[in-house]
């Protein structure tokens, strides 16, 4: 046999003869260790599996807080309500204007902002209607604008004490005298004076 054959033959008889003593070793174990080793050591194998497996999801799961969204947003329990003529809050009228500076109040007291026109026919008894859905709606501060509704709102102000009253306009002797009415003129600097009665009032409130 070749030289190079023969050194081949010897190495793999070598395997084979580490290969046989593992073997036979790992067979002598149980009867070296004993039932109580074997036991030990099968626990231990348990724990360190069992932990190396709960090692793996922990770190696969985002234990990091998420943070808040930046778009919500925190109300203070104040609700603001805006009734008007039935033109809305139309750009370039008055209510639209007054809508502006309860929005612009609404950005830093955190208070709920609402607008509801009288559809419909514009007299007072009708906006009065309107308005006593707004007040069962528990509406804590109330802006009118248009002057059916100022009429209905100077009306009904006295039989509601704990609502303030914003009325947007001409206002007569009966709505400047009640304690919770406050009255504002309409021209330049009305989006300013509106903000900042309902942040006024909200603060109070909230």
């Amino acid at each position: 046999m070749p030289q190079t054959q023969r050194a081949k033959a010897a190495r793999e008889a070598t395997r084979e003869s580490r290969l046989a003593a593992g073997v036979r070793a790992v067979l002598q174990w149980p009867r070296v260790l004993g039932a109580q080793g074997v036991a030990m050591v099968a626990g231990a194998v348990t724990v360190a599996v069992a932990v190396a497996v709960t090692g793996y999801f922990l770190s696969r799961t985002d234990t990091k807080p998420k943070p808040s969204d930046p778009r919500a947003r925190h109300y203070e329990d104040v609700d603001v309500c805006l009734l008007t003529g039935e033109d809305g809050i139309t750009a370039g009228t008055t209510a639209a204007e007054v809508w502006q500076g309860m929005r612009d109040a609404s950005r830093k007291t955190h208070a709920r902002v609402s607008h509801v026109p009288v559809t419909g026919e514009q007299s007072a008894a009708h906006a009065r209607a309107h308005l006593d859905g707004l007040l069962q709606r528990s509406c804590d501060v109330v802006l009118v604008t248009g002057k059916p509704e100022v009429t209905a709102a100077t009306q009904t102000a006295p039989q509601h004490q704990k609502v303030d009253f914003v009325l947007v306009g001409d206002a007569g002797t009966d709505a400047t005298s009640a304690k919770n009415i406050t009255v504002a003129r309409v021209g330049d600097g009305l989006r300013a004076e509106v903000a900042g009665v309902v942040e006024r009032e909200a603060e109070a409130r909230g």
